[in-house]
């Protein structure tokens, strides 16, 4: 199979979606494949049964998209400060991974998107790098040789891209913002070339 690094995310208005496809568009520039998928939504209704196929948007990511994956573009909208509930569900269901090891040594990035400039983007992406780390990933953050961390005005963080989505979605993606997105892709997927086959016991 070839190898491929996975760009999944949960977005509800579009707006982490936009994230996850400049990052990939870096992962492919790098010269690896980028696999994009999302997480359906949870609710707490009982009878409420997603669809195995969305109506729209990437597929929903399996455990064996994970497993397969030579690194991973994790990306959630910021709920409080902290990922969306349906990312952590996903996560929360990744025990057989851990336990097999199958994530130690690839690396991993984060991304999020949010609605206001002060609404928790950095406390968000630490909070999808916690489990990561926990699987034995070696985490990529953008170093501040990407110029536009110390001018934008929106979103953007040596820990992970971001994006200031406004209170309805409303803002498109800054100029700024697309770049270090596309730059944390490009320098994710060279990273994950690099680590490919690297032993971990």
């Amino acid at each position: 199979m070839q190898p491929y690094v996975l760009v999944l995310y949960y977005s509800r208005y579009g707006a982490t979606a936009q994230l996850a496809q400049r990052i990939a568009r870096g992962i492919e520039k790098s010269g690896i494949s980028a696999k994009v998928r999302t997480v359906p939504a949870i609710s707490t209704t009982c009878e409420a049964v997603s669809p195995n196929i969305p109506d729209e948007g990437a597929p929903y990511a399996t455990l064996e998209d994970l497993r397969g994956a030579s690194g991973l573009a994790l990306g959630s909208p910021t709920r409080f400060g902290n990922m969306a509930a349906a990312m952590k569900y996903f996560l929360d269901n990744t025990g057989s991974l851990w336990t097999e090891g199958a994530l130690i040594n690839k690396p991993a990035a984060v991304f999020t998107s949010c609605s206001s400039l002060h609404g928790g983007h950095e406390a968000t992406l630490l909070s999808m790098i916690i489990p990561l780390l926990h699987h034995g990933m070696v985490i990529a953050g953008l170093p501040y040789s990407e110029s536009d961390l110390l001018t934008t005005q929106t979103g953007g963080t040596p820990y992970g891209a971001s994006h200031y989505a406004g209170a309805s979605s409303e803002q498109s993606m800054a100029e700024e913002e697309a770049r270090l997105a596309f730059a944390l892709g490009l320098r994710l997927g060279r990273l994950a070339l690099n680590l490919i086959e690297l032993p971990h016991a």
